[in-house]
């Protein structure tokens, strides 16, 4: 079965020249030239598996429409943009991204890092529960569950987790983590990653038993009940 992929990019020459290498890859792709047309849609976003966003798109950003579908689905998205400015990288990874790649770029290197994405969501088995103390965690669904109360993760924040919790009560270093969830140990990551821990720090926070430690100049130790 082929991956379906959306593609929201208003650029009809490269929309089209993208749209038929990933087809050519073996993708199903829709492609969508605004925000809007994606969201007056009728699609069902849990049949696709990547969505693939430009940054600079008319109406609301590719930054705005992330938050939009971020709402909807916990699909993971790659930012497409001709910026190469750091603060658009940081920004996007804040909200959650699981890549970014800068135009003009390689399609060999944009289907690379689709198919990174798709590795990383196949590794967890569908079956794997993992208990933190007071609360559940389901990888494969993206899913942090607290009696009644359940909190939906993205993607990277799920990976972090998971990847956390293999390591209770041991040091793992920032270094090992930036190059497993993101492949590069990069300083605008390393950021973006104390972002990501204070997010699950605000999850994590209703059992005090559970903590997340920063160790100066070395990593993160996580400890809870098991």
């Amino acid at each position: 079965m082929k991956n379906k992929l959306i593609l929201v990019e208003d650029d009809p020459d490269l929309g089209t020249v993208l749209k038929q290498y990933l087809e050519f890859s073996d993708f199903e792709v829709i492609w969508f030239t605004s925000p809007d047309a994606l969201l007056a849609s009728s699609i069902n976003y849990t049949d696709y598996d990547v969505a693939i966003l430009d940054v600079m798109l008319p109406g609301m950003d590719g930054f705005q429409l992330s938050k939009e579908l971020r709402k909807q689905t916990p699909i993971p998205f790659l930012f497409l943009t001709a910026k190469g400015q750091s603060i658009d990288r940081i920004l996007g990874l804040k909200l959650g991204a699981d890549d970014y790649i800068t135009k003009p770029c390689e399609p060999e290197e944009l289907i690379l890092r689709i198919r990174n994405i798709l590795k990383r969501q196949t590794s967890v088995s569908s079956n794997t529960i993992i208990r933190l103390g007071n609360y559940t965690f389901f990888p494969s669904r993206y899913l942090l569950q607290l009696e009644e109360k359940g909190f939906q993760l993205t993607e990277k924040e799920s990976d972090l987790l998971q990847l956390l919790t293999t390591r209770n009560n041991n040091v793992i270093s920032r270094k090992e983590i930036l190059e497993k969830l993101w492949g590069e140990d990069d300083y605008f990551l390393g950021r973006s990653l104390d972002v990501f821990m204070s997010r699950l720090r605000k999850y994590l926070q209703h059992d005090d038993r559970i903590k997340l430690e920063s160790i100066r100049g070395v990593g993160f130790r996580v400890v809870f009940p098991e």
